[in-house]
């Protein structure tokens, strides 16, 4: 079993997780269930990845008792209402074949659409209710957090972000730490356009270390207090990926390694794209 972090409304949340995106049905259901073999106990999904059937039947492939399995997914701006959060949440439950959530997230916040507020509050009815267990955004900015907290006094459980040595979302960061929210990094080993396996320096303390670079960035993570979902089809990396609790990088290499960032570039700008 990975280690936990409790959320602010008492969930208890594995440190690393499994991403299934852009796995369609039949490779998530395979990859799932791989993924609770190899020792995964977060699954992380979204409508917009167009997989949650095949993820449900992953995870009832795994054999792995539902209580102990951690399930997020996430929704788009079309659920953005009071009343449609909760249709989001319903029509997910449905395609999962599951009768509750671990973590619902708002995919983007859509600032266009402007009516993020009001799904954040269909979210905190469905926390209180008990319909899930945690509830988060995803890509959203402090600014767009701030808003979401002083309209409903609610705060999130967890905020997805992309995050990686290559652009470490400092001001993000310092803003969840300041309320309680969890950081979990999407693309945490690169991808969406940023290369960060192939540096130098990775590799260096990777040899060092004698891990692989993708090891080396998520224990980066796991140093930092955030929780990485990388993604891997392939059951010896994902096995890999979860091996990541049995060493420590140093102070001068967890330094190095923030020192690669490049600033919000390196990152999608949710202001301008969300669906």
């Amino acid at each position: 079993m990975t280690e936990t972090v409790r959320l602010v409304h008492g969930a208890e949340m594995p440190r690393i997780g499994a991403g299934t995106w852009p796995l369609k049905d039949a490779d998530a259901e395979r990859v799932v269930a791989d993924a609770l073999t190899a020792g995964y106990r977060l699954i992380d999904t979204a409508q917009a990845y167009g997989n949650e059937r095949g993820v449900g039947l992953g995870l009832k492939a795994g054999g792995v008792p539902r209580e102990d399995v951690f399930v997020t997914t996430k929704f788009n701006k079309e659920w953005h209402g009071r009343e449609l959060a909760a249709e989001a949440v319903a029509k997910s439950l449905d395609t999962l074949g599951l009768d509750y959530l671990d973590l619902v997230l708002i995919h983007w916040p859509n600032p266009g659409h402007d009516r993020y507020v009001e799904a954040w509050e269909g979210l905190a009815r469905l926390l209180e209710a008990g319909t899930v267990k945690a509830i988060g955004t995803s890509n959203f900015k402090p600014t767009h957090l701030k808003r979401i907290i002083d309209a409903t006094g609610v705060v999130p459980d967890v905020n997805q972000i992309q995050l990686s040595p290559a652009s470490t979302r400092r001001e993000a960061r310092a803003f969840h730490a300041g309320h309680g929210i969890v950081t979990e990094s999407w693309s945490p080993i690169g991808g969406q356009g940023v290369k960060i396996l192939d540096e130098p320096l990775i590799g260096e303390i990777a040899a060092a270390a004698g891990r692989t670079p993708a090891q080396v960035i998520l224990r980066w993570h796991l140093q930092l207090g955030l929780v990485p979902i990388p993604k891997s089809a392939d059951p010896r990396r994902l096995r890999e990926n979860l091996d990541v609790f049995g060493f420590a990088l140093t102070e001068a290499q967890m330094t190095a390694l923030t020192g690669l960032d490049q600033g919000e570039s390196a990152v999608v700008d949710s202001d301008s794209f969300g669906h």
